[in-house]
């Protein structure tokens, strides 16, 4: 069985350092941005990074809960860096807890008329029910994880306080395997029907809410169905650098790459099958409240150019190559088309958000430190996952697609 020092993801040191210096690059451009002439751009930036990289460690943990739930053989190694997104949860709730401070520049409705829509969308009540909510999806998501390590870890690795913390609560109570199997199906069930509800909730307070008087029954399921599609893309990347990183002793059969990929490609049509019927809906109803921010959106500049940029390059092009079986199969290609995709979807937050934020626009409101501020986000979600796996290397040991 390999070592700790094998297993370990990177040498931690220089890596570690290229993300505190993504991360002090973000936080300087933020700062910046907030002394600059147009601070509620930078708080569009956050908020735009805080959901989708949110979205990447909420859906990325949920194919590990789905995947036992459905008790899908394939997936094991893949369920098992799956596990390592939940590292960001607890960055992400802090996150959510900073947007109090830009509240005046984020939420455009403080300064209109809400006609009665002031019980709900008032700032109190939306960080309560939201904080409340994200502790509630990031909770079960813990629970679900602590029983999946109560199988996973080797007690012959004993370094680290959270592993000596696992294992002193482990020896007060030692569930047998059936229990623990069942309690993570229990809890990995509670996720899945937390993930589909706070995600909603979260799509309608932080995006939906930016134009008060729109409304769409069906954007809750597009916000948590676009979750599990950045969730997979980000799997996809994370599951590829370290199949091709040669320090280590993962690798994975084409296989794997070929089954996440179908599934990739699945949940590519679900998303613009939900884009499709949301605007289709909308178009026919011909309702002046819902037409207004789909026109807005599509059809004057400067958004309806970034309107079908966001189409094609998270559905068309992927389509297309991922009809092809052998591309699903080779790791580089999946990594570089799943980065296309997530930075389109980083734009489709732009899209939804923007107009709101920015009104009289006549260019679109992107730049050079908008990003600095995703570089930032990014070194923040690569640090949890680094630290994640060098604290629990075990969960690295995979061979020819299948866990050692």
């Amino acid at each position: 069985m390999p070592s700790h020092n094998n297993t370990a993801v990177l040498k931690t040191k220089p890596w570690v350092l290229i993300c505190l210096s993504l991360i002090i690059i973000g936080l300087g451009a933020f700062i910046v941005g907030l002394m600059g002439r147009h601070p509620e751009r930078a708080w569009q930036a956050y908020l735009i990074n805080f959901l989708l990289w949110s979205a990447i460690a909420q859906g990325g943990l949920l194919f590990s809960v789905v995947m036992h739930t459905v008790k899908a053989r394939w997936s094991g190694p893949l369920s098992n860096l799956a596990e390592s997104f939940t590292a960001f949860f607890p960055i992400s709730f802090c996150l959510f807890l900073i947007l109090f401070l830009g509240r005046n520049d984020l939420f455009p409705w403080l300064h209109q008329d809400l006609h009665g829509k002031e019980v709900w969308l008032n700032i109190p009540f939306l960080f309560i029910r939201d904080s409340v909510g994200l502790l509630i999806l990031y909770g079960l998501g813990f629970l679900y994880l602590y029983h999946a390590f109560w199988l996973k870890l080797d007690r012959s690795i004993s370094s680290g306080r959270i592993r000596t913390f696992l294992y002193k609560r482990w020896d007060q109570r030692i569930p047998d395997a059936q229990t623990c199997n069942r309690r993570m199906t229990v809890f990995g069930i509670l996720y899945i029907l937390a993930f589909a509800i706070i995600l909603s909730l979260i799509g309608f307070d932080l995006v939906m809410s930016m134009d008060p008087h729109w409304y769409s029954t069906l954007f809750g399921a597009y916000t948590f169905v676009k979750a599990f599609y950045v969730g997979l893309g980000g799997l996809i990347i994370l599951a590829s650098a370290l199949h091709l990183y040669p320090e280590i002793e993962f690798r994975l059969k084409p296989s794997n790459f070929h089954d996440i990929g179908k599934l990739f490609f699945a949940f590519c049509l679900v998303w613009a099958d939900f884009f499709y019927v949301q605007l289709v809906v909308i178009w026919y109803g011909n309702i002046p409240e819902e037409t207004a921010y789909v026109i807005e959106r599509t059809m004057t500049p400067p958004w309806n150019s970034l309107a079908w940029f966001i189409f094609i390059i998270c559905f068309i092009i992927p389509f297309f190559i991922l009809l092809n079986k052998k591309i699903k199969t080779k790791p580089q290609f999946m990594s570089i088309l799943c980065t296309v995709v997530i930075m389109g979807i980083w734009l489709e937050h732009l899209l939804l958000i923007g107009p709101a934020l920015n009104p009289h626009a006549s260019a679109l409101p992107l730049g050079f430190l908008d990003g600095l501020i995703f570089l930032g986000f990014s070194g923040l979600m690569a640090l949890a996952v680094t630290v994640f796996l060098n604290l629990f290397p075990e969960l690295l040991r995979v061979t020819d697609g299948k866990v050692t």
